[in-house]
């Protein structure tokens, strides 16, 4: 079976609220909720597909030292295994703008639940409700 890594992130805004983002109609697992980020490109670092990522998708800079390893998620789909390390981040510069057709929903973290989520995110909500 085909590993993927990924690497997500919880945004935290100054209210405690946690940014996700609603895959775009066209993708795999399209309509559901999920933690910014993406795949690593070849020979990539996990905190530099994030940063790369983030700015690609929301238009914002985060610098790595901003970027702390939280937990992880690792999931067997059907067709591949995901293994995805969720890291938080408190600080960054610029407004997060939607900027692949995607849409974008500050949530406290005991709503989380109430957003449909790919399996694999699933398991890392109870993390964020305990630390936030």
């Amino acid at each position: 079976m085909k590993l993927v890594l990924v690497v997500a992130v919880a945004l935290v805004d100054a209210d405690g609220r946690v940014l996700i983002a609603q895959r775009p109609e066209g993708k795999t697992l399209a309509g559901l909720w999920e933690f910014p980020g993406g795949k690593l490109e070849a020979g990539e670092r996990p905190e530099a597909a994030l940063i790369r990522e983030l700015h690609e998708e929301i238009g914002i800079t985060v610098q790595e030292a901003c970027l702390a390893p939280l937990t992880f998620a690792s999931h067997a789909y059907e067709d591949f295994h995901l293994l995805m390390p969720l890291y938080i981040c408190r600080r960054w510069e610029g407004l997060a703008i939607a900027r692949e057709g995607q849409q974008l929903a500050w949530v406290r973290a005991n709503k989380l639940r109430d957003y449909p989520m790919p399996a694999a995110d699933i398991p890392l909500i109870p993390h964020l409700i305990d630390l936030l």
